[in-house]
């Protein structure tokens, strides 16, 4: 079936505008027309030409897409006074009064999709972030009060829940890897706080992983206006049915006066499915692989006989964890994750986070040359050692430090590298001899005084001892770092 010309053309002497020609293209193909029939034109001939018209697809998604207004109380730093005169301060110390810290409301503003009859809204983390109360305003005016059921911030998504006494319009759920570049979608929100407003536009790319907004990042991007408000939005297909979740735009301007520039972003609905199914038990238990990796770029493509950069290559493999009891090695390039190709270790890691415990998956792998297919059992990420988070409070140079035990779990959960094992830094006592070392949450304790340290235990024993020199050394940002610190 050929798609009609979009390009001008004049038919009986009336010439039509190049953006009018483009929505009729896209009316006829929605229409059901076969493009290259004599019944095809590019101009409308007819009253029922005239009418064709996306309100019957909003007409039916509208009403399931909602304001989402929350409240909160922010805390501000007093005015300035006399009282803070480096004069009054030398010579009063603590004499001088302490201002209290004011208190202001905050209101923010979004959009939110119905996804269940029963009262189930997915939005956008930041837009109910910090919230005191949440107020969820229908398509038919009525204001219900929501329950927020789960707020993830590494995908961005929070699930509410509202009780309106009766079913409520919803969107379906579409498999948002049936999206294809140059699909019509709608985005349905309410831009800037006006009221719910609909715009059309294209998917201009899929699997954006280079975005930076949250921890798994494989948007839609889309050119369909998003603007502040539309967050929490629903994108939708031309077949009414949900494919993304509105999530963030790239402006040129910051603040109030940002607005669409044609491109934004929009979280898959395949991501938000398994957000929803987190939501029942209120906590994300994200999959586990048990395996570090990289994406492939241009010369190991070349080195791994691949006609372009594409994959993600193991670099290590968690001994006893998922993808070693299934056999996946150092060396092997990840093509293909259920049979969806991997373009980069964002997609990888994408396409891991669809799935919950319990699932298996079907790894295609490129291995010396050769072609494999690996079933790797998806578990949740393992809990041991159990952190034994403790404050150093003995005589030595991380005296102030929290530290803790790392296990796939707490550093998954502390965004820290699921694959890293030790002590971790978590926090520092300020003005303590563990800050002025230069320590910084997310460090690793290696060893001191040249004895390993593997756990919390051991950092207690080694920095009981009373010495006058220490020798540290740490990991950070893959690096290990050495000091020698002399106590004073």
């Amino acid at each position: 079936m050929r798609i009609p010309s979009c390009t001008p053309r004049s038919h009986s002497g009336f010439s039509v505008r190049p953006a009018l020609l483009v929505i009729f293209c896209a009316l006829f193909v929605i229409s059901g027309l076969a493009p290259g029939d004599a019944q095809t034109r590019l101009v409308p001939e007819s009253r029922g030409d005239i009418s064709l018209s996306f309100a019957p697809l909003v007409r039916e998604a509208a009403p399931a897409v909602v304001n989402v207004y929350t409240r909160m109380t922010v805390k501000q730093a007093p005015r300035a006074s006399m009282f803070d005169d480096p004069f009054f301060k030398r010579f009063f110390g603590d004499l001088i009064p302490q201002m209290p810290q004011r208190r202001r409301e905050a209101n923010s503003l979004g959009s939110g999709v119905i996804i269940d009859p029963s009262g189930l809204i997915v939005t956008n983390a930041h837009v109910v972030k910090e919230a005191e109360t949440i107020t969820v305003v229908l398509a038919d005016r009525r204001e219900l009060e929501a329950t927020l059921l789960l707020e993830d911030a590494k995908t961005d998504l929070a699930i509410l829940r509202i009780d309106a006494g009766g079913p409520l319009p919803f969107v379906e759920l579409r498999d948002s890897d049936s999206l294809e570049v140059g699909d019509l979608v709608l985005a349905i929100g309410n831009p800037f706080g006006v009221g719910q407003t609909v715009t059309m536009g294209i998917v201009s790319a899929l699997a954006r992983t280079n975005v930076g907004i949250g921890d798994y990042s494989f948007f839609i991007q889309t050119d369909a206006s998003i603007n502040p408000g539309n967050s929490g939005g629903a994108l939708i297909g031309i077949d009414g049915k949900l494919v993304g979740v509105n999530t963030a735009i790239f402006s040129s301007t910051r603040g109030p006066s940002a607005g669409s520039v044609g491109i934004g972003f929009a979280v898959p609905s395949n991501m938000v499915r398994a957000v929803v199914r987190a939501a029942e038990s209120g906590k994300v238990v994200r999959p586990w692989l048990g395996a570090r990796a990289q994406s492939v770029d241009s010369d190991m493509a070349a080195s791994f006989g691949l006609s372009r950069p594409v994959g993600a290559v193991v670099t290590e493999v968690f001994a006893g964890g998922p993808a070693d009891q299934a056999g996946l090695q150092v060396g092997d390039v990840v093509l293909a994750v259920d049979e969806k190709e991997v373009g980069d270790f964002g997609a990888l890691r994408y396409r891991i986070a669809t799935h919950s415990p319990g699932d298996l998956v079907s790894f295609d792998v490129l291995r010396d040359g050769d072609k494999l297919q690996l079933d790797i059992p998806m578990e949740a990420p393992s809990t041991r050692p159990e952190p034994n988070v403790t404050d150093i409070r003995t005589r030595s140079p991380f005296n102030g430090a929290r530290v803790a035990n790392l296990s796939p779990s707490f550093a998954m959960d502390q965004g820290f590298d699921d694959m890293s094992r030790g002590v971790v830094v978590l926090a520092l006592a300020r003005g303590s001899p563990a800050e002025r070392l230069g320590l910084r949450r997310g460090d690793q304790i290696v060893a001191v005084n040249g004895r390993a340290v593997g756990s919390v235990a051991d950092l207690q024993t080694v920095t009981k001892v009373d010495i006058k020199t220490w020798d540290i050394a740490i990991r950070r940002n893959g690096k290990q770092l050495t000091a020698k610190v002399r106590d004073q």
